[in-house]
């Protein structure tokens, strides 16, 4: 079954949510702050997707953080910070257990249409 991780306040987690509604598609939603996740998982989409696009630079939450935090030298740093904050993932991710979608561009819906 397709699980799609993101955020209950997001923009584009609410419109991945439409689209996948109106395609009559079975998912589970699950909010990365509010339900939670597994280190594990997050370690797989970094390695499936690659941290590189896995890690949301262009945030509020990005912005927030201090010099510090931001250099991010390689995937355990990321992972550490994603872990630490959620809101730095890139959302949606959509995740079928052997495939892993990052975003919501029209090529990644392609990609979520082939898991569907």
């Amino acid at each position: 079954m397709l699980i799609v991780y993101g955020l209950k306040n997001c923009d584009t987690c609410r419109k991945a949510r439409a689209w996948l509604d109106g395609k009559g598609a079975e998912y589970r939603f699950v909010d990365l702050r509010a339900d939670g996740f597994a280190e594990t998982d997050l370690e797989r989409w970094a390695e499936v997707a690659g941290w590189e696009n896995l890690l949301n630079r262009r945030g509020t939450t990005w912005r927030g953080l201090g010099e510090a935090e931001k250099a991010v030298a390689g995937a355990s740093d990321a992972i550490a910070l994603m872990a630490k904050h959620p809101a730095l993932m890139k959302r949606p991710i959509f995740d079928d257990g052997t495939m892993v979608v990052v975003g919501f561009t029209p090529d990644c819906q392609k990609r979520v249409e082939a898991m569907l």
